[in-house]
């Protein structure tokens, strides 16, 4: 379940960096909110996973 968590958190977070980089400025700027979002995604899914399910 922990691999699941991450993984929807990291798919979630670095759509919506992606997202709110390009609505800002543009490809680099969504590249790099993308990146730095994926990670929040990551710790978002392992907390959830603690925090829900086991």
């Amino acid at each position: 379940m922990n691999k699941l968590c991450i993984f929807v958190g990291l798919t979630a977070g670095s759509y919506l960096g992606w997202w709110l980089g390009m609505k800002l400025e543009g490809f680099t700027t969504a590249l790099i909110l993308s990146s730095v979002f994926s990670i929040g995604g990551v710790v978002a899914g392992w907390y959830v996973n603690r925090r829900f399910f086991m």
